[in-house]
């Protein structure tokens, strides 16, 4: 059966009855597949498969523990043959072409009148893979354009109307590779992007050239769109119909606004869901090779964004203080822990534009950060770690690698993260 004999199309067999012979795994499988889709399945085989035996006691289908008659094939709209006897199979196909009845016969599929598709399900869309008759063949392609579906390779954005929606997707400190799957896939999907500043930026130069972007991105001090107005931006295309995609950088509910956001979405009767992301204050360190805990250094951490809410964090070595849009407050937040009791030589680690190829690490300590900042000219995004985690850094200087911080038993060397070599570093220490 060549590749031109074929029409594809589906069958919407809901409420239809048909007709499976064989009870071993394959039956099973076509079995529970034409259950899936609504139809009145009766079973024909001596024996069954204890799958079968399960789906026939819960009255989810009808099994005749019997050899197959001709007569069954009388008033049934499709007919799945997989008894493993071919001529048992072929005398079904032949009684099912006799009634101009679709037959699959799993015996031989160059003789059989119709073909089963390798079939997945990625959101609303199906895919039904045939290969010439090859199934595995037919699933190793499937399995291809459905892993190409959820990672957004492959469009899934709807072409006709639909209900509005909002996604508030984290998508990581800007490096493309770290957005999640599921976010990737929405973006594909999306009829309008409502983009931050900040986040894999790249990703949008992939959008379908009848995708509106609709920038809305803030700097420290600086907000050009308030975010009143980003909340009503989001509502109003969802409720014209569109698929919305507010891509933001990290994720949306770590300093984010996203929560405002989804409760102004929810208030006004728009369906919205949450894509986390991998948030700057643990993957920004990461990136100089900064852990924000470590045995033996430090059991807890805390996220702030600026001087006045160090007050409530513990002024200690041994507890990291992450700090994100720090950098133009960094003298008056080192003075107030300072100030708190943190000693001046507490390692403080600065990360600029974290896993972008201009990443740049500074190191210094409590006392002379702000004035070493200064000098080399940091500035957002930059993520500040402030504690002894900053030692364990592959860019600290050999000065903070002191031996009592080791996680390793005695005689063993410790290691440390590698860092990124694929990019350009500049490591500025004091």
């Amino acid at each position: 059966m060549a590749i031109q004999d074929i029409y594809p199309t589906a069958l919407r067999l809901l409420g239809r009855p048909v007709l499976v012979v064989g009870g071993g795994p394959v039956a099973t499988r076509r079995a529970k597949g034409l259950l899936d889709a609504g139809a009145r399945v009766t079973v024909v085989a001596p024996a069954a498969s204890a799958g079968l035996e399960e789906l026939a006691d819960a009255g989810l289908l009808a099994w005749e523990q019997r050899p197959y008659r001709t007569s069954d094939v009388d008033g049934v709209w499709f007919v799945q043959t997989a008894t493993g006897d071919s001529a048992v199979d072929s005398r079904v196909s032949a009684d099912a072409e006799a009634q101009r009845v679709w037959c699959v016969n799993a015996s031989d599929h160059e003789a059989s009148a119709a073909w089963t598709p390798a079939v997945a399900v990625v959101d609303d869309v199906q895919i039904a893979v045939n290969a010439g008759g090859d199934p595995r063949r037919a699933m190793a392609l499937r399995d291809a354009v459905a892993t190409a579906l959820e990672t957004g390779d492959l469009p899934l954005r709807r072409r006709r109307a639909s209900a509005g929606s909002v996604a508030l997707v984290g998508g990581g400190p800007g490096d493309t590779g770290l957005i999640t799957v599921r976010g990737r896939r929405l973006l594909g999907q999306a009829d309008v992007v409502v983009a931050d500043r900040l986040g894999p930026r790249e990703l949008l130069k992939e959008l379908a050239p009848d995708v509106r972007v609709i920038e809305v991105g803030k700097t420290p001090g600086h907000h050009p769109v308030p975010q009143a107005e980003i909340n009503r931006i989001l509502v109003d295309e969802a409720l014209a119909g569109h698929r919305v995609v507010r891509l933001k950088g990290g994720d949306p509910y770590v300093l984010g606004r996203g929560g405002e956001e989804a409760e102004y979405c929810r208030q006004h009767g728009v369906e919205v869901e949450v894509v986390s992301g991998v948030t700057s204050a643990i993957s920004v360190p990461a990136a100089a090779g900064i852990p924000v805990t470590h045995r033996g250094l430090a059991k807890g951490f805390s996220v702030v964004t600026g001087h006045e809410e160090l007050s409530e964090v513990p002024a200690r070595a041994d507890h990291t203080i992450v700090l994100l849009m720090g950098v133009g407050q960094l003298r008056e937040s080192a003075a107030a822990l300072a100030g708190a009791g943190l000693p001046q030589d507490t390692p403080v680690g600065i990360v600029e534009n974290g896993y972008l190829p201009n990443q740049r690490v500074t190191i210094g300590t409590l006392g002379s950060i702000a004035d070493r900042a200064e000098a080399t000219g940091v500035a957002n995004p930059a993520v500040i770690v402030i504690g002894d985690v900053v030692r364990v850094s592959p860019f600290a200087p050999s000065h903070f690698k002191t031996a009592d911080y080791s996680t390793t038993t005695p005689n063993q060397p410790r290691t440390t993260p590698s860092p990124q070599t694929s990019r350009t570093t500049r490591v500025l220490t004091t």
